[in-house]
């Protein structure tokens, strides 16, 4: 019978740690990040130690932690979620799993689907048999509303059964029945979240928010899919945040949560709010041809996180677009560099 796996260097130890021991997968990505910061800073929960794990793949960035590089508590680890011999290391260190390592963008998925079932559903079976084997106390599965698929009224609740449309929401799907079944089978802590868009600082450049902003600051056009009725709801990464954190300290066993914004626009409202807060015009909407299964409307019923948790969103989306194109507009040094590079490799 083989002994614990070795602790890699650098992981914040159990003496050091007042509260939680939280490791965080994926967390030098737009979301993740923020939520690093967020534990980690003057409002945080007291105790708290975190580690990162990401692989720094196109949409990781390192410089997306600098704020908390050199906080006691932090400490970053580059490795995969599919390592299992690191992964497991990891583990024998921690307390709880924040898990929002994933491949994302639905365009990626329709051109090629093979990482994203790799890092998707192999990548979360290999951290769930590390945190069973480990005894981890709570697993969190960050995921998202594109696993119910589209909805033509109304608004999914939990227990709406999934019905992905892109290879993206498939692999994320299977990912949520994965981590399920491991609480259902081995009585592992696994919580699901389920979130609406999320849009705000520090999101790599693919998304349509940044996407948008990023080319009108440039003067470029904007690529509007299709007639522009599909339908979003839109959550500020303060509110997902936030949620999260209710969902890892106060959540149940088992249990799905969806985490929605509050707001939904019409990619072609959304696209008239972008002109307008950039000073542009509708001439720059280029119209392109619809995305490939693209889903019609997205919206979930979040009452039970309301109901049970006490979550609602704070930030109003015209305060927070209007806080994300101004930092944008004043952070041309973080996504030009990023914008560069997914040009120069198309």
């Amino acid at each position: 019978m083989t002994g614990p796996d070795p602790v890699p260097p650098g992981t914040p130890s159990a003496a050091a740690a007042g509260g939680a021991r939280v490791l965080v997968t994926g967390g030098a990505g737009f979301i993740g990040s923020h939520h690093v910061r967020t534990l980690l800073g003057p409002d945080g929960p007291a105790g708290v130690t975190v580690t990162v794990l990401d692989n720094l793949t196109y949409a990781g960035n390192p410089g997306n932690l600098d704020p908390v590089r050199d906080h006691p508590a932090f400490a970053f680890v580059k490795g995969d979620i599919c390592d299992q011999e690191l992964v497991g290391g990891l583990m024998a260190g921690h307390d709880d799993v924040v898990h929002f390592a994933a491949e994302s963008h639905v365009d990626r998925s329709i051109l090629s689907s093979s990482e994203f079932v790799r890092t998707n559903v192999l990548g979360t079976q290999t951290l769930l048999d590390a945190a069973l084997r480990h005894g981890i106390r709570t697993f969190v599965h960050v995921s998202t509303d594109e696993v119910y698929g589209s909805i033509d009224t109304g608004a999914w609740t939990e227990d709406c059964p999934p019905r992905p449309n892109s290879p993206y929401s498939a692999s994320k799907a299977s990912s949520d029945l994965l981590a399920l079944a491991y609480h259902r089978t081995h009585g592992l802590d696994v919580r699901v979240t389920r979130c609406s868009n999320n849009y705000g600082h520090h999101q790599y450049p693919e998304k349509v928010i940044p996407l948008f902003v990023t080319n009108l600051l440039d003067g470029r056009k904007v690529p509007l899919y299709g007639d522009g009725g599909n339908i979003r709801d839109w959550l500020h990464i303060d509110d997902h945040v936030r949620a999260v954190e209710l969902v890892r300290t106060r959540g149940r066993a088992g249990e799905v949560y969806n985490i929605g914004g509050g707001t939904e626009l019409t990619n072609r409202r959304l696209t008239g709010l972008l002109l307008d807060a950039c000073g542009a015009g509708p001439d720059r909407i280029s119209y392109v041809p619809d995305r490939k299964g693209h889903d019609r409307r997205y919206c979930v019923d979040w009452t039970k996180i309301r109901d049970e948790l006490g979550y609602r969103p704070r930030k109003d989306f015209a305060t927070g677009l209007a806080e994300t194109v101004a930092w944008y507009r004043a952070n041309r040094a973080w996504w030009e560099p990023l914008k560069q590079t997914a040009e120069a490799l198309r």
